[in-house]
């Protein structure tokens, strides 16, 4: 199989799609690898290490789309992309499609068929190509939230961890999942005074023994989050709700009476953000201030540390990207339950059940849509 792999364009977006290391185990198993000029070099992947492994430099990225087979990104496809897409292609990357009606609209169009790696999973119901992101965005939350209540960055001025005498800032994580279990060990080694919030009674039981009691745990519920909020100088959003926007649980109301300098970080962004006064930033210009409360909602937060993040991004998404080369999208999505489950969008048909209920799409059961879709030599192979 004819393997692409463009530069990606989203504002300071540094990741790759496969770094010099996977395009080598690609290219062993027989596939032709193109990587777009200078893809990787912002994070030390420069286009020799990519030749050393066996790729082809492509200079434009209409190129790569013109030809390839198989299209392996990290960020969803900006428009340009989208409409570079053609029927029987095969995109695999982060789609995001629940709060993203424009991109949905133009890979149906394509005809292309393309996987989330957002909506794989595994064989306990986990989602195995989302967790290191969450891992990442996680550790990050807080390290940016702790940047930003400093004065100078529009924050109240307090240090995470306090010092002798002075209290550590509070600090309050909505979801006990991969994020918040990240952004709470972060949070603890430097000294913050850590509360999670969760709906899952066998999750907070688990937080409790993971950290030893050393972070409060409470049942989720409206009053919780305005309780804790209220009293929070740093606020992390990390529910999930898997291919779907996230539900909103912190409200303007509440905003609106959080201390002055208080910061709030949307980790959920990417699904439409978690917090009513949420919408999208970029690392350019990553925050902005709403009832003075500082907010930080940058939707492709692990582009941050790009090159930790594309290493174990791909040490997660090498084997599917493999059985999808090997074998031919079908067989290899037929062959893999846990697989077929990122089929989000197939032959203009969407093929995932929480975006097309949130977006007004009839659903085509995946398995159903692969059986439709005609006979080609890159889906059916």
């Amino acid at each position: 199989m004819r393997i692409g792999v463009p530069k990606e364009i989203k504002n300071h977006e540094y990741r790759i799609g496969l770094t010099p290391s996977s395009v080598r185990e690609l290219v062993s198993c027989g596939h032709e690898l193109l990587v777009q000029q200078n893809g990787g070099a912002a994070i030390g992947f420069d286009d020799a290490m990519y030749q050393q492994a066996g790729a082809k430099i492509i200079q434009t990225p209409e190129e790569i789309f013109a030809t390839a087979d198989m299209i392996v990104k990290v960020k969803e496809p900006q428009p340009h992309e989208c409409e570079m897409l053609r029927p029987n292609q095969l995109l695999y990357t982060y789609l995001h499609l629940a709060p993203d009606p424009k991109q949905t609209e133009l890979l149906v169009k394509s005809g292309a068929t393309c996987i989330a790696y957002e909506t794989v999973t595994d064989g306990r119901g986990a989602l195995p190509l989302l967790a290191p992101m969450s891992e990442v965005a996680g550790r990050m939350s807080v390290q940016c939230g702790a940047h930003h209540l400093e004065k100078a960055q529009g924050g109240l001025g307090v240090l995470l961890g306090g010092v002798p005498g002075v209290a550590p800032a509070k600090v309050l994580i909505i979801g006990g999942g991969v994020v918040g279990t990240n952004a709470a060990k972060m949070a603890l080694g430097m000294g913050a005074d850590v509360t999670i919030l969760d709906r899952s009674l066998p999750r907070l039981r688990q937080l409790d023994d993971i950290f030893g009691g050393a972070v409060r745990t409470e049942y989720s519920t409206n009053h919780a989050i305005e309780q804790h909020a209220l009293a929070a100088d740093l606020v992390i959003g990390a529910v999930l709700i898997p291919g779907a926007a996230a539900p909103k649980l912190l409200t303007r109301a509440i905003i609106s009476q959080m201390k002055q300098g208080a910061v709030v970080v949307d980790v959920a962004i990417d699904q439409g953000g978690c917090f009513e006064t949420s919408k999208a930033t970029t690392h350019h210009q990553p925050t902005y201030v709403v009832d003075g409360v500082v907010h930080y909602c940058v939707a492709n937060m692990p582009g941050g540390v790009a090159r930790t993040a594309t290493m174990a991004l791909n040490n997660a998404t090498l084997p599917f990207a493999l059985a999808l080369a090997n074998k031919g999208a079908k067989q290899a999505l037929l062959d893999d339950a846990n697989l077929l489950e990122g089929l989000n969008v197939h032959a203009g048909m969407v093929t995932y059940k929480a975006v097309a209920e949130v977006l007004g799409y009839e659903f085509v059961d995946p398995k159903l849509a692969l059986q439709q879709s005609a006979s080609n030599s890159v889906v059916a192979a």
